[in-house]
């Protein structure tokens, strides 16, 4: 009888420990009304989606930070999202941030079939941009553009990008009859200067240059806390505070502004003056997002407010994994220091990977710290994990 008691007890609390694991992993807040909102239009947009179930998890993929090991997860994550994206192509900046992915992955595999499917995207486009007077987001498209014009030069690769950039430097504001910044929001300083530094590659023209310094500067000067080492997402949030109290800095907002010096500062000549400027960035914000990296090794929604929101952001956790290997490689950063960084946030991105090769994780589109579910994913953190991927493999290769 004491044997069939201490049976019984023991199945009670193993059964009791696996429903306190399975009740710790959905122990999470879903999206507010207002959030999910943006969850179903993305979801109708072709952003991507939010299943409440993303299936089972990969097996497989080590975190290794060998060729091989990372060549795997990326072609996993690559072809699934590829096949949906062929099917929906847009201009629009979430499909532009994807789409460097893929030329990143291209030349990280040496696998033509994801560049060709851009020049097929390109091709398909014109070469043209979503608008006229367009913004940072809107000619975010033309990273690619110009990138396949670096490989295979041709008038019509760089035409209509050439034309607007032409009406854009002459803008002392974002457009006529709006007077914000060009770059008001920390976002654009991923989707913007690489296409303007790309250009001043193309052509020779210093004034490509010269414009990203001086619109780079205003945003810095505008949204830079120069305590924190952190951006304000905009004016807007400058001031406002989490519910602990603490300053508000969201995830994907400092990955597209780390992003984008990883893609900005080989564009810009060693001897430049102002070069130092975006390394001793790139330095201060590494050093900032290393000291608050959780122990799962990934970073939250609200980087300063991880208990409010406690499921992990890929899209945000992958661009700094994408900044700090790009730091490292070009010896900006100190490999002693931020390899077991990048390590562990590595390890902990790909528990977010599925079987079938979805990216979970990601938030939807917005401009603060937001609610989502696990399976959660868009088209832009993808392309950003592929970022990473590719930046972590030449780290590999360098050992």
């Amino acid at each position: 009888m004491a044997k069939k008691t201490n049976l019984f007890i023991a199945l009670a609390l193993a059964f009791g420990a696996a429903s306190g694991i399975a009740a710790a992993q959905q122990n999470y807040p879903l999206p507010t009304p207002a959030q999910q909102a943006i969850v179903d239009k993305d979801t109708s947009r072709k952003f991507g989606d939010a299943p409440a179930d993303g299936g089972p998890l990969a097996t497989g993929l080590s975190p290794a930070l060998q060729p091989a090991a990372i060549d795997k997860a990326l072609r996993k994550v690559a072809d699934w999202q590829l096949e949906r994206t062929m099917r929906h192509l847009d201009k629009i900046w979430t499909s532009a941030v994807l789409f460097t992915g893929f030329m990143a992955a291209s030349e990280a595999t040496g696998d033509p079939k994801y560049r060709d499917a851009m020049l097929a995207m390109a091709k398909g486009f014109n070469w043209e941009l979503r608008t006229p007077y367009p913004n940072a987001d809107d000619i975010s498209v033309a990273q690619t553009y110009l990138e396949l014009y670096a490989l295979d030069p041709s008038p019509e690769k760089l035409a209509a990008t050439r034309t607007q950039l032409d009406t854009l430097i002459n803008l002392k504001t974002l457009k006529p009859g709006d007077d914000r910044l060009p770059w008001w929001w920390c976002d654009a300083l991923f989707m913007a200067p690489p296409v303007w530094l790309k250009m001043y590659k193309a052509t020779g023209e210093r004034k490509y240059l010269d414009y990203v310094h001086e619109q780079w500067q205003k945003t810095y000067d505008a949204l830079y806390d120069k305590q924190e080492h952190l951006y304000a997402r905009d004016v807007s949030y400058i001031g406002k505070t989490e519910p602990n109290g603490k300053k508000i800095f969201w995830s994907r907002g400092e990955g597209w502004v780390l992003g984008g010096l990883a893609r900005s500062i080989d564009l810009i000549p060693a001897d430049d003056p102002k070069r130092p400027f975006y390394i001793q960035q790139l330095r201060e914000m590494s050093a900032a997002l290393a000291r608050i990296q959780g122990p799962d090794g990934l970073w939250h929604a609200g980087l300063l407010d991880p208990a409010t929101y406690p499921l992990p952001e890929i899209s945000g956790s992958a661009l700094f994994v994408y900044g700090m290997a790009y730091g490292v490689n070009r010896g900006y950063l100190d490999e002693k220091t931020y390899r077991p960084v990048i390590e562990r946030a590595w390890a902990g991105i790909l528990k977010n990977v599925y079987a079938d090769g979805r990216l979970g994780g990601i938030q939807q589109t917005g401009a603060e710290p937001a609610f989502y579910r696990p399976a959660s994913s868009y088209n832009y953190g993808v392309g950003g994990f592929l970022l990473a991927a590719a930046e972590l493999k030449k780290m590999a290769e360098k050992k």
